[in-house]
């Protein structure tokens, strides 16, 4: 009978051992599941102008561009105007 009862003891000492391990690790996952949940609830960070630049610089290279894109202005012209509004 004692030869059975420790093969038992022992497996149920590394089962409980792993089922608190499991448990500890299934935490942290909870854990950081609820900080990025947390982060995106805030909303996507938005993207904040260099110091030093206008909102009215910002939304003149933004137009510029758009003008860009659509093939009104080539790239020289694009690089010509955005260093007129970035060096007055």
């Amino acid at each position: 009978m004692f030869r059975r009862r420790r093969p038992l003891l022992r497996a149920a000492a590394v089962g409980g051992a792993a089922y608190y391990a499991g448990k500890k690790v299934q935490e942290g996952r909870d854990q950081d599941a609820a900080e990025d949940e947390a982060a995106y609830a805030e909303g996507p960070e938005e993207a904040q102008p260099a110091p030093g630049i206008s909102e009215e610089a910002v939304k003149r290279l933004e137009e510029l561009a758009a003008l860009k894109d659509k093939g009104v202005l080539t790239q020289a012209e694009f690089d010509a105007e955005k260093q007129k509004i970035l060096n007055p």
